[in-house]
């Protein structure tokens, strides 16, 4: 047996974490992965059908289209830098991660959700100029301009969220390596810390505040009549923004200020949905509520003679 301490180096950084999962669930571990298990697949196999859609259908090289498969891509991405790890803590009691790739994953949890939030955003203002300047739209949302958007989006996340894995590699870790935790979430490492967490978590709030508020002001700048019309014409997307900032703000929230008065375990797995419960939903809702993606799906599936007979 390693001596505990022997898993320590001097300058007290532990050489792995042991992610707990979820605790006072372990005895439901294998029913919990099931419904997680089954979201993976289909967020998995449904954003990468969006974006093989997206690439070969000629009708959807579209400024609204290309940003879809940018969050596509980011959805995937997303929670197959989770799923996997946890399905092999409830299914294998595989739970040690090693500690610089427990700040990997941090680091593209907080990027790519960041990043989620960012296209959104631009989704959102993409309707904007479709809505209230539907004559310049092709003229202002270019291919140059939508990728400098999308670089942009993806620059600030990286900028952004480096500074937590520098943040976190400085705390001394001397109350052990075990994070009640499924994945590692910036403030639920720093918690193990037995250093002065204090600028991590004035850190997280402020890049929650640049990223999600700045995020959802932009979304909701449009004027009256611009919303009105995005309500009536835009259901799909207002839905995919329900869908992904009602569990982030319960999870950000709960774990700076509701963290005694919510059961640890009801807050991991609405972390877990947080990072889950978009990617598996957004293919679905643009899927069922956009007409060319529609038509898309049964001309893949079933050729081009169902549309023919259709159109007749």
């Amino acid at each position: 047996m390693v001596a505990f301490s022997d898993l320590f180096c001097s300058s007290l950084t532990p050489g792995f974490f042991i992610l707990s999962g979820v605790p006072g669930l372990e005895a439901a571990h294998v029913w919990l992965s099931l419904p997680f298990c089954f979201m993976y697949i289909v967020a998995v196999v449904g954003n990468c059908g969006l974006l093989y859609l997206i690439g070969h259908e000629e009708a959807l090289h579209r400024p609204m289209y290309y940003f879809l498969a940018l969050l596509s891509f980011t959805d995937a991405t997303l929670c197959t830098t989770t799923v996997p790890n946890m399905l092999c803590i409830f299914w294998f009691n595989l739970k040690e991660i090693d500690f610089n790739a427990c700040l990997a994953q941090m680091f593209f949890v907080h990027m790519l959700t960041g990043m989620e939030s960012g296209v959104l955003m631009l989704m959102a203002l993409d309707r904007y100029v479709a809505i209230c300047y539907p004559l310049r739209y092709a003229t202002i949302l270019t291919s140059p301009v939508i990728a400098k958007a999308g670089l942009a989006t993806f620059l600030r996340g990286v900028m952004l969220i480096v500074p937590f894995t520098f943040l976190t590699k400085r705390l001394p870790y001397c109350r052990g390596n075990s994070i009640p935790h499924t994945y590692c979430d910036h403030m639920s490492v720093a918690k193990v810390s037995c250093g002065n967490v204090k600028v991590n978590a004035v850190y997280g709030l402020m890049v929650a505040l640049l990223i999600g508020v700045f995020d959802m002001c932009l979304v909701s700048l449009s004027s009256a009549d611009a919303r009105h019309k995005a309500f009536s014409t835009c259901t799909s997307h207002i839905c995919a923004i329900v869908i992904t900032y009602v569990p982030a703000f319960f999870t950000f929230f709960t774990h700076r200020f509701g963290e005694h008065s919510i059961p640890h375990h009801i807050h991991i797995i609405v972390a877990n949905l947080y990072l889950l419960l978009p990617p598996t939903m957004n293919p679905i809702v643009y899927g069922v509520k956009t007409k060319q993606i529609r038509e898309g799906v049964i001309k893949f599936l079933l050729g081009d003679k169902v549309l023919f007979t259709q159109d007749k």
